[in-house]
């Protein structure tokens, strides 16, 4: 059948398109509670259980351990099969995970049920999502990759307050519950809308100039070595992402401010993220997903020195916004890379992998800190420690930016 050109096509850069890109935002803005609610409950679990920082810490481990080999596997799924099923099954997992998790009465089953159910459920919600919409888009890809991975930012910055409002009233575990149920409620239903499969060719629907499903640039390495090359950067940024982020509220309770001021800074920092996200998406559309990423890396670096002479209350929310606007591209940036590198037809698979490096990332550094603050009695030396991971990740995109050969011509 021949291809229309209207705005509501379904094709490539359609109005369809940026109509599921919206429900995309949407749907990883409700279901990134799984990655979130565990650092604001922190606290409160470890008063509850009576257990140290590094076993607190531990259910958020877990979380990222699922949230990994759900978008390792899920996105497998979704090359084959399409975002739709994979993305309902999985929420449902996030739903019940939560409802099952406000009735844990042990530290070990309240981690299973955070590995086991929530971190896989939420996986459907990012990498996969991001590998769905990139088919949408071939203009303007780098932003709307950026945009839908910004969901999981506004997840962060979202769900932090109102489950903290709930907390404060009723408690963790209540907290939990109603999470649970808006899951349910709204990911399901919200997962049939996006059953339209992408469009069988890529073109622009304005001129139907055929999009090579190629690569757009090239690099002098092989795609296996490439891709261990972006898992060992995606490690590296994330050991060094999750210190703050996962430990800001603690770090705040430590220093005598409190899990609200903590929980606000969070939010600010994940605020920061969403428009640092934005931004690079527009600037890899300009000048690519590596130099977009290795910039980003360098500014996350910087932000992290600041933590270090910086404990002040004020000084605390300022280096909290500096560091959101710094590091806030990264993880999409390598959607965007994938992408640019490798096959559209290995976009789940490969997007997948990636992020599930980044994710062991987060879940090695959200753990890391917490040893070693229990070793140190402060977060001094776990600051440091992020810094020196950053500077691997630094140095790997650096390496893969030489190896860059001169990008083809870009469309008309």
């Amino acid at each position: 059948m021949r291809e229309t050109t209207g705005f509501w096509n379904g094709g490539v850069d359609s109005g369809y398109a940026w109509a599921r890109l919206i429900l995309s935002l949407l749907l990883a803005t409700v279901g990134g509670v799984g990655m979130w609610s565990v650092i604001v409950v922190l606290p409160g679990v470890e008063a509850e259980f009576g257990v140290d920082r590094a076993d607190a810490s531990l259910p958020y481990t877990a979380t990222m351990i699922g949230f990994a080999t759900g978008n390792l596997l899920i996105g497998r799924f979704v090359d084959r099969y399409g975002v739709t099923f994979p993305l309902a099954i999985s929420s449902a997992a996030l739903g019940s995970g939560l409802l099952l998790a406000s009735q844990a009465q042990s530290l070990l089953l309240f981690a299973v049920i955070q590995g086991g159910l929530i971190g896989f459920g939420s996986a459907a919600t990012f990498g996969p999502l991001l590998a769905d919409v990139s088919h949408w888009f071939a203009r303007r890809r780098g932003l709307a990759v950026a945009a839908t991975a910004s969901g999981n930012y506004f997840a962060g910055a979202l769900w932090p307050l109102l489950l903290q409002a709930i907390i404060e009233d009723h408690g963790w575990r209540t907290a939990y519950f109603v999470a649970g149920l808006i899951c349910l409620a709204l990911l399901i239903p919200a997962a049939f809308l996006l059953r339209r499969p992408p469009p069988s060719a890529l073109r622009n629907p304005q001129d139907l100039t055929p999009i090579s499903d190629g690569p757009s640039r090239k690099v002098a390495l092989s795609p296996g070595a490439l891709q261990a090359l972006l898992i060992a950067a995606g490690l590296g940024c994330c050991v060094a992402m999750s210190m703050p982020q996962v430990h800001i509220v603690a770090y705040c309770v430590d220093l005598g401010y409190g899990v609200a001021r903590g929980a606000e800074m969070l939010s600010l920092m994940l605020f920061g993220g969403i428009a640092s996200r934005l931004l690079s998406g527009l600037l890899a559309d300009k000048i690519g997903g590596v130099p977009t990423l290795l910039l980003g890396a360098v500014l996350q670096c910087l932000a992290l020195l600041l933590y270090i002479p910086y404990d002040g209350l004020a000084s605390l929310y300022m280096v909290s916004l500096i560091f959101g606007l710094s590091q806030g591209g990264i993880v999409s940036s390598y959607a965007i890379v994938v992408r640019e590198y490798l096959p559209a037809r290995e976009a789940g698979q490969r997007v997948g992998t990636v992020i599930t490096a980044t994710i062991v990332g987060m879940a090695l550094g959200g753990w890391m800190s917490g040893w070693i603050y229990d070793l140190t009695a402060s977060y001094q030396a776990a600051f440091l420690n992020g810094i020196a991971w950053n500077l691997m990740n630094i140095a790997v995109m650096a390496f893969i930016l030489l190896r860059t050969r001169r990008p083809q011509p870009a469309l008309a």
